[in-house]
């Protein structure tokens, strides 16, 4: 069945936003991107890391952080332009609850509030209520701890008494985290109660799903004009789950296809906000609220359905590039 009509401010038919994790984003690879995005009246989301990784990151040490000063005046002026700017975790790489503290502490400093939005990161241990921890249905949690190799107590910032503890804190200043993300553009046909809560999970106030797009192809793909048109149709809300550093921009500007999406999106009558405000406005209109077991356990078998195709074509493509 589907999920009610929603009546979006100004007369919009449909709301898109993108959630942009900061991994590997430098000024030079993001900035165009968000010039693309300024130009076009797209207000979107942006992660950020407040503090260095001086102990060095094997998979993101090209990556800016906010002791970098040209990339935090680049991502000051974007949030004076209208962009939101959220929390990422500390830094690159595991923090303990001091690095964590400090690193809230410096972004209440630069931006005058708390962190509202939060994305976990990679493996980061600190990662709230991830892992198999994200999770209910048994056999997916099983499946899930092969697929991945991890440990069960791999992931520990929910836990009390662990050295990675920063669960008081999230609940304190975090008001919205991502958790499951899907290969869907309209997330109300997933996940129509939008934001939620979870009484398993007390620690975050409201959990939210996202669209996923690795990057720059996986982005394209789900943008395709089909799906722009299904999006509007439908009156759907897309939070796309992206990071813009990987291959969004090449010699210093957007890739053609990806622009021309972008514009051609623009181009409709969207309500293009970023995630928070999108978030705020939900709750206020009702639709958001405590998850029905019926609705969680079906999005939990399609996230886990995404999770293992998108592994199977990993795979494939490194076999091809072999």
């Amino acid at each position: 069945m589907a999920p009610p009509s929603l009546a979006f401010p100004e007369g919009r038919r449909f709301a898109f936003t993108i959630m942009d994790d900061t991994d590997v984003a430098t000024l030079a690879n993001v900035g165009p991107i968000y010039r693309l995005l300024t130009d076009l009246g797209m207000w979107t989301t942006k992660t950020v890391w407040p503090v260095d990784c001086p102990e060095g990151s094997k998979d993101f040490s090209s990556s800016s952080t906010l002791e970098d000063p040209e990339y935090l005046a680049f991502v000051l002026d974007l949030e004076r332009a209208g962009f939101e700017i959220a929390y990422h975790g500390a830094t690159m790489e595991t923090s303990l609850r001091e690095r964590t503290e400090r690193a809230i502490a410096r972004f209440v400093s630069l931006f005058r509030t708390p962190p509202r939005v939060f994305a976990n990161h990679s493996f980061n241990r600190e990662n709230l209520y991830w892992g198999t921890d994200r999770i209910d249905v048994g056999v997916l949690k099983f499946l899930y701890r092969r697929l991945s190799g991890q440990p069960a107590d791999q992931y520990q910032g929910h836990r009390p008494g662990s050295p990675w503890w920063w669960g008081d804190l999230a609940s304190a200043h975090v008001r919205y985290v991502r958790n499951l993300t899907f290969d869907e553009i309209d997330l109300r046909q997933v996940n129509p109660t939008l934001p939620y809560q979870d009484p398993r999970r007390t620690l975050v106030p409201w959990w939210f799903s996202a669209a996923d797009a690795e990057d720059v192809t996986a982005f394209n793909a789900l943008l395709n004009p089909e799906n722009q048109d299904r999006l509007e149709r439908q009156g759907g809300i897309c939070i796309v789950a992206t990071h813009l550093g990987k291959g969004f921009v090449t010699d210093g500007k957007v890739v053609a296809e990806t622009e021309r999406l972008l514009r051609r999106l623009a181009a409709r009558p969207g309500w293009f906000v970023p995630v928070g405000t999108l978030l705020d406005w939900l709750v206020a209109q009702g639709v958001a609220g405590p998850l029905p077991e019926g609705e969680w356990r079906r999005m939990q078998w399609r996230w886990f359905g995404h999770l293992l195709a998108r592994q199977v074509r990993l795979r494939v493509a490194g076999l091809v590039a072999r």
